[in-house]
């Protein structure tokens, strides 16, 4: 049977689609066949190669949910903080991922249920992170947040972040909230600017039920955007349940570093001086 790597690339940076024409030469050079579109042709996908930020890396995530195809990411944007290579690395990566030199490493996801004031339910799901936010940026909004049904607060602010441990690196850590280790099994809450004495961010069980309404009260109607690219309209009276995600996201991995490297690494922290620091050089290639 012939394999087949899906390779996911940012569609409109030159960069990208140069980077997609090099991996694909290198994957057919080992014999291993190519595709762009995930519902093209009737073979299995075993892999996908994703080039780009992270932003396309959410995306080839959305694109596979629920298939189990590992996502292998090189960098070409800014901070890339779920990719494995960096862009000079394009073949190198692609040749490892078509040797199977990889391993695999899950990333839990979230569920989310948009209930719209008269009912209507909409499903969405993310691998970061959904924000309740307001729609008319001149104002704020009041929201109810609840744990498991039972009320712990209501106040105004511009919105509230809900997170799992792979988004603690993402919009909650803009809004204030701790990094999270990827293996930490919980949901993170983080409400933004509030309006409150009460309104640091909340660690809570993997198991817990996550809701914010938009209350009556609320001088805006709000929006829920998911993974910070797919958004859904929410009036006042609405609300949001967020839960553990049922489906895992699977990264090819092909280091053995430790997540305390690739946050020096990705935010420059300063590490000079420490004894006993040994160098974090070299992760991004595999080394």
């Amino acid at each position: 049977m012939t394999r087949r790597i899906l390779i996911v690339a940012h569609p409109h940076r030159p960069e990208a689609l140069e980077a997609a024409a090099l991996a694909a030469a290198a994957l057919e050079a080992d014999g291993v066949a190519t595709c762009t579109d995930f519902h093209a042709g009737d073979k299995p996908i075993e892999a996908a190669l994703v080039l780009g930020g992270d932003g396309t890396i959410l995306h080839a995530a959305d694109l596979t949910r629920g298939t189990g195809i590992p996502l292998l990411g090189v960098n070409l944007g800014h901070v890339g903080f779920l990719a494995e290579f960096e862009r000079d690395d394009v073949a190198h990566a692609a040749r490892r991922l078509a040797a199977g030199d990889y391993t695999i490493e899950e990333r839990g996801t979230i569920d989310v249920t948009v209930t719209s004031p008269d009912g209507t339910r909409t499903s969405g799901w993310g691998l970061n992170d959904v924000t309740v936010e307001r729609a008319n940026l001149r104002t704020t909004i009041e929201v109810a947040l609840d744990i498991d049904g039972r009320p712990l607060s209501t106040f105004g602010c511009d919105g509230v972040v809900v997170s799992t441990a792979t988004g603690s690196t993402a919009h909650a850590f803009s809004a204030g909230g701790p990094v999270l280790w990827p293996d930490v099994d919980a949901l993170l809450v983080v409400p933004l600017a509030a309006h409150a004495l009460f309104s640091r961010p909340l660690v809570v069980s993997p198991s817990s039920r996550v809701t914010v309404e938009i209350l009556d009260r609320s001088s805006s109607d709000g929006q829920v955007v998911l993974d910070g690219a797919r958004a859904i309209d929410l009036a006042r009276g609405g609300r949001v349940e967020v839960t553990r995600g049922a489906h895992a996201v699977r990264l090819a991995r092909m280091s053995d570093a430790p997540f305390s490297e690739r946050l020096v690494q990705k935010f420059s922290l300063p590490v000079d001086g420490f004894r006993g620091t040994r160098p974090v050089a070299g992760w991004g290639a595999g080394i």
